[in-house]
C-alpha cells in the first residue's frame, strides 16, 4: 500500500496575530533609543553652554582697587646695540605699575630675574625701530610680557602686573 503523506506540526512559526506585536515592539524600542539620545544631546549642550553649574569652576577674582603702586627698577638700564655699523647706547629707566601689594613684594623679590630678561630684551633692539613712537610702544609691550612671564613663573598672578612705563628713554 502506498504511504499517505502526513504533515508534521510547524515549529517556531509565529501565529498570524504575533507578527504585528513584534514589529510594534521593535518600533517602540527604536523610538525610545532616539528619544534617549536626543535627551542626552540636549542635556550635554546645556551643560557645556552654561558653565555656571559646573563643579570646580572658579570665579575670577576682582582686581585689587586702590591707589596705583609703582616699583622703580633701579639703577637705570644701560645697553649698547648696533645701528648702521656704529655702536649706539640706550639708557632706560623703567617702572612697573600694579594695584596689588602682594605683586609689589613678588616683583621686588624677582628683581634680578626681571632685570636680566629686560636687559636681554633691550640689547636686542634696532636703532631704526626705537626711533619711532610705535617702536617704543612695541618695546614696552614686550617688556610687560617679559615681566608677566617671570611673575607667573614665581607663582604670582601675571595679570596683576598692569603696566610698564619708561620714565627715561635716552638713545645715543
Amino acid at each position: 500500500m502506498a504511504e499517505i503523506p502526513t504533515l508534521e506540526p510547524a515549529v517556531n512559526v509565529p501565529l498570524a496575530d504575533e507578527a504585528p506585536k513584534a514589529r510594534k515592539r521593535l518600533w517602540l524600542a527604536i523610538a525610545a533609543a532616539v528619544l534617549l539620545l536626543a535627551g542626552a544631546g540636549v542635556g550635554g549642550w546645556l551643560w557645556l553652554a552654561h558653565p555656571k553649574g559646573k563643579p570646580g569652576t572658579a570665579k575670577a577674582e576682582p582686581l585689587p582697587t586702590g591707589p596705583a603702586l609703582y616699583i622703580a627698577l633701579d639703577p637705570p638700564f644701560v645697553t649698547n646695540f648696533e645701528a648702521d655699523q656704529a655702536v649706539r647706547f640706550l639708557q632706560l629707566t623703567v617702572q612697573i605699575m600694579t594695584h596689588d601689594p602682594a605683586t609689589v613684594d613678588l616683583v621686588k623679590t624677582s628683581d634680578p630675574a626681571i632685570r636680566n630678561d629686560l636687559l636681554l630684551l633691550f640689547s636686542n633692539q634696532k636703532y631704526a625701530d626705537l626711533a619711532t613712537r610705535d617702536g617704543k610702544e612695541r618695546l614696552r609691550a614686550a617688556a610687560l610680557a617679559a615681566v608677566r612671564k617671570i611673575v607667573a613663573a614665581d607663582g604670582g598672578k601675571p595679570d596683576r602686573v598692569e603696566a610698564i612705563y619708561f620714565t627715561s628713554f635716552v638713545m645715543q
